[in-house]
């Protein structure tokens, strides 16, 4: 044997032997354990990495990010480790877009909310979760991202490459050695141990947890309710448009499209819904041994994850079949009692069968569940198989039938089942074009609504649902355009601001449009032809415009100056809309951007492209034939008018363009003539239009206001309430009410106006007082009588003084005769402003005792309008001392200084109270409050006296806010005084 070493120790073979052993048994408890503590440790996503700069996401709701603790090494499967917060390359996680490497094919998604009946006010509810995801891969990727956004991941595996041979048997299973998180663009990363192959499928096995929502409704979130008077909640979701990834991690973009089987684990004595039909049912119990159903749903077609819906519930329903398939709505067990979901239930199948024999396109679900949500925010959600409706959007209660409500119910509901086909079947490839989703449905509810009420008046109601709104916001420097470049966007939040105005409005707007240079006939073939080609797929806009030019090039009696895709791009593409301008005398037509006050010299406002214009027009009452403005501008002398006494033109038939139209002063002279001459000879949608167009074009000084007044002198001889509606809305405006005091313009406004409004008055008050039914089906009415009212008895007519104190006392001897509701707030009141305070208690007692916050507003803005300062002090002393339940639902300081009286008295309740009132409603609240009692300051003394009021309730910067603010309403009002005082000189002459 050899000499020993001169260091180290000695082991005998029989020590060595036995180490070998405890080493071996030491390996295999390690992997025993690592293989019971599961597939990754339980990491929040508020733990790990995200970029931690100006864009970092916030922490989840309800959640407080814990102290860092190290984590072990990777198991075989894997673990989420932890990222430096400090560090993290440049990748594809800092792109809003998915890379595209993976395509999901299939979900396998199970759910389980701990809701139990018993247990409403938990303070964080969460939910547990599985999804297997099949996908395929595209490119080969050693990393694999998907959305996943304030769920905690509790394991990840990735099985694969799955064998099609083998009914998709697991080959083998890649190595997952990390999961990390980038809120910031919202993905949960998979660090892989090898590459995964182009065209194999693979299946990611998640394992999650997450919260549900209570103060939101995003995600899966919470609803709590009174039903037959008992507190009660229910879960719901709402996944459009990025809000998948809050349930569960997922592929969250609209183009990749995947089947789903969906499983909610729930309590026996709830009802679990999704978009299928339910499959089976079984029983699964939990750790402490309580029993849950497990309830599980058939497979759902291809369909994007913003369409899978959930829904677990104690509510009952209502149904009927239409052609076969069943609909159901489901509501509150009382509402479902009290057959408020009927109207709705009977209108959806009839939608169904419409569309689908319109399309020729069959819905291909075997189902419909419509649900009624307590709390929605307002809204409603078209998801494939379960739309989602607030109550208030879907219930139709007795005493709704004086309101619009029916009118409202049908075009939302409308609206939803048109999403059937323009977004569920058919989806945009990514969120810039959410037009085609939004704008489409917008514009086929109103063609629904006029085939089953044909006697509805079709384009003025388009005009006041959908154009008047969006024309006023919209502008040549509004920074948006309906369809954007999908470059353009860097954040997830800008996604969510695309559902406004002018993705709906503005997207039915141009659809309206399209239909009317095509024909009907056109239009409906190539969408059909539109949505068979790229049914349970996704398109481009330039798909959509192909469809429609390839059914032009079909036929040959309609000629475009150039492609349909040239024609919708000039209006899809840039932002605003034109101006269209014509000289009567010489037929020049020119189009010109619309900007909110034009100026002589446009030099900084550049907006270079021209639009190409559909002109539909009429002469002398006759329709004309089609011509095209697709230059700055072109000359028409069939435009062109004499001195006859029956010569005139309107452009813009119908309002079927999306434009404004201007005329040289003697084609506004020659329309004038005709209003006062024969004022029918003008269809009603145009005598809307000209007073609309008219008062917009003086206000953004394209004409003179008195271009505009002038169309109002043959109002004595004007019956359509509409009409009415669109002069007062522009003449008797907000500023003008709110500035009375201050010009003469009041008495030559009562006079001027009280003596053309007197015929309008008489017909409606009369009905008011003998048959208020008869409005029940009269939309326009319904939506227009309030401003009548309202402006009449601001005017002082006594008939309508006296009506509101009759309605008034009335409804207080006998609670049961309910002021009509059209006119509610108008004699609410000036029921308060010619009472005192026995009408103010008996409101006051009526408010404490209802519960519905849109009732509670109502009635606390009413209680504001008294002129006694007196009570007005007790109301605000009212707000700030007593619970903060009660006057809740609005700022009453605000309500009381948005009157003449009030301001002032708000203004000295302020002086005294302004902490108390910081401390009801916020520092914020102050801010607001300046600006309303500041409304109608037009020297800079008045700007300082206000400074020196309020500078010991607000901070350095407030003030400065504040300062700013008080300068652009003291220059607007300047603006208005000099409008005020053109009116007032208008009015001396013509009165």
């Amino acid at each position: 044997m050899g000499p020993h070493s001169s260091s180290g120790f000695y082991v005998s073979r029989v020590v060595a032997l036995l180490l070998a052993g405890l080493a071996a048994v030491l390996l295999l408890a390690l992997a025993v354990l690592a293989a019971l503590y599961g597939h990754c440790a339980r990491v929040p996503p508020s733990e790990l990495y995200d970029r931690g700069g100006p864009h970092a996401a916030p922490s989840p709701p309800g959640r407080q990010e814990p102290a860092r603790t190290p984590k072990p090494g990777p198991t075989l499967e894997t673990e989420v480790a932890p990222t430096p917060r400090n560090w993290r390359p440049p990748g594809p996680w800092d792109q809003l877009r998915l890379p595209p490497w993976l395509v999901p094919l299939h979900y396998e998604l199970e759910l389980w909310p701990r809701l139990r009946p018993e247990e409403l006010s938990v303070p964080a509810l969460r939910f547990t979760g599985r999804v297997n995801i099949t996908v395929r891969c595209i490119a080969a990727t050693a990393r694999l991202l998907l959305h996943s956004l304030f769920l905690d991941c509790e394991s990840a595996e990735v099985r694969g490459p799955l064998s099609p041979d083998a009914g998709d048997a697991t080959v083998g299973r890649v190595l997952v050695d990390e999961v990390w998180f980038a809120l910031d663009m919202q993905y949960m990363v998979l660090e892989l141990g090898e590459a995964l192959q182009p065209g194999s499928r693979y299946e990611l096995q998640l394992s999650f947890s997450g919260p549900v929502y209570q103060d939101t409704r995003e995600g899966l979130f919470l609803n709590l309710y009174t039903d037959q008077g008992e507190r009660r909640a229910l879960l719901a979701s709402q996944m459009e448009p990025t809000f998948a990834r809050n349930v569960f991690p997922c592929f969250d973009e609209p183009a990749l499209k995947a089947t789903f089987n969906i499983t909610l684990i729930h309590h026996p004595s709830y009802v679990a819904l999704s978009n299928m039909p339910k499959l089976g049912q079984s029983e699964r119990e939990d750790v402490n041994g309580s029993k849950w159903t497990v309830t599980t749903f058939h497979t759902t077609p291809h369909m994007p994850t913003y369409l899978a819906a959930f829904a677990i519930c104690d509510y009952e329903h209502v149904s009927r079949t239409e052609r076969g398939k069943e609909i159901r709505i489901w509501a509150r067990k009382e509402a479902i009692a009290a057959g408020n979901a009927d109207f709705a239930l009977n209108i959806t199948g009839p939608i169904f069968s419409f569309l689908e024999d319109l399309f020729n396109i069959s819905y291909p679900l075997p189902k419909t569940d419509i649900i009624a949500l307590p709390t929605f925010d307002n809204r409603a959600m078209e998801n494939w198989g379960l739309l989602m409706f607030d109550e208030s959007l879907l219930l139709l209660q007795p005493n709704d039938k004086l309101t619009e409500k029916k009118t409202v119910i049908s075009y939302i509901v409308s609206h939803e089942i048109g999403h059937q086909w323009f977004g569920n079947l058919v989806t945009m490839n990514w969120w810039n074009n959410i037009w085609l989703n939004e704008g489409f449905a917008s514009y086929f509810e109103f063609g629904v609504i006029n085939y089953f009420n044909p006697k509805l008046p079709r384009n003025e109601i388009f005009f006041s649902n959908i154009l008047h709104g969006v024309l006023r916001e919209d502008h040549a420097l509004v920074s948006r355009a309906v369809s954007m470049k999908v470059e353009n966007f860097t954040e997830t939040n800008e996604i969510n601001e695309l559902f406004d105005l002018f993705t709906y409005n503005k997207g039915a707007s141009l659809a309206r449009m399209l239909s009317s240079f095509l024909n009907e006939k056109i239009f409906i073939s190539a969408l059909k032809s539109y949505l068979e080609t790229f049914s349970y797929s996704n398109a481009e806009q330039d798909d959509l415009w192909r469809h429609f030019q390839m059914a032009i090039d079909d036929q040959s009696k309609i000629l475009l100056p150039a492609t349909v895709k040239s024609i919708m791009d000039s209006w899809t593409h840039q932002s605003g809309f034109p101006v269209i301008t014509l000289n009567v005398s010489t037929g020049v037509m020119k189009q010109e951007p619309f900007y909110l006050g034009k100026v002589k010299n446009q030099t900084l406002l550049t907006h270079n492209d021209t639009w190409i214009v559909p002109i539909l027009w009429i002469k002398n009452g006759t329709t004309q034939s089609l011509v095209w403005l697709d230059k700055s501008s072109k000359v028409f002398p069939e435009m062109q008018v004499s001195d006859s006494d029956h010569d005139w033109v309107i452009l813009n038939l119908n309002m079927t363009g999306y434009y404004r139209v201007n005329y040289d002063k003697f084609g506004w002279k020659k329309l004038n003539q005709q209003l006062e001459k024969d004022p029918k000879a003008i269809p009603v949608i145009h005598r809307l239009q000209l007073v609309d167009d008219a008062f917009s074009l003086s206000k953004n000084s394209y004409i003179e206001i008195e271009t505009a007044l002038d169309l109002t002198k043959y109002l004595a001889e004007e019956d359509e309430i509409i009409v009415w509606h669109a002069v007062l809305v522009n003449l008797v405006t907000r500023d003008l009410v709110s500035d009375v005091n201050n010009h003469d313009i009041y008495p030559l406004l009562k006079r001027y106006l009280l003596k053309r409004l007197i015929s309008i008055w008489n017909t409606y008050s009369t009905i008011i007082r003998e048959n208020v039914a008869t409005l029940q089906d009269d939309y326009l009415a319904l939506i227009s009588l309030e401003k009548l009212f309202g402006t009449a008895c601001w005017l002082g007519l006594e008939d309508c003084l006296q009506l509101s104190r009759d309605l008034f006392r009335n409804w207080m001897n006998h609670p049961e005769n309910e002021i009509p509701y059209p006119i509610k707030n108008v004699i609410l009141c000036y029921g308060i402003a010619l009472g005192n305070d026995k009408e103010w208690d008996f409101l006051l007692n009526i408010y404490n005792n209802k519960t519905k916050e849109e009732e509670r507003i109502q009635l606390a803005y009413a209680m504001s309008c008294s002129k006694d300062p007196w009570i007005l002090n007790r109301y605000m002393e009212y707000a700030i001392t007593t619970s903060p339940f009660t006057f809740n639902e609005t700022n009453i300081i605000e309500a009381v200084a948005a009157s003449e009286v009030g301001r002032y008295v708000a203004k000295d309740f302020l002086i005294n109270n302004w902490q108390a009132v910081s401390e009801r409603y916020g520092t914020q609240s102050l801010v607001t409050l300046l600006y309303v009692i500041g409304r109608t300051i037009s020297t800079d003394l008045q700007i300082l006296e206000l400074q020196q009021f309020c500078s010991n309730m607000l901070e350095e910067h407030q003030r400065l806010t504040v300062q700013a603010k008080l300068q652009t309403i003291k220059n607007e009002n300047l603006k208005n005084k000099e409008r005020s005082a053109r009116i007032a000189a208008w009015l001396q002459k013509n009165t």
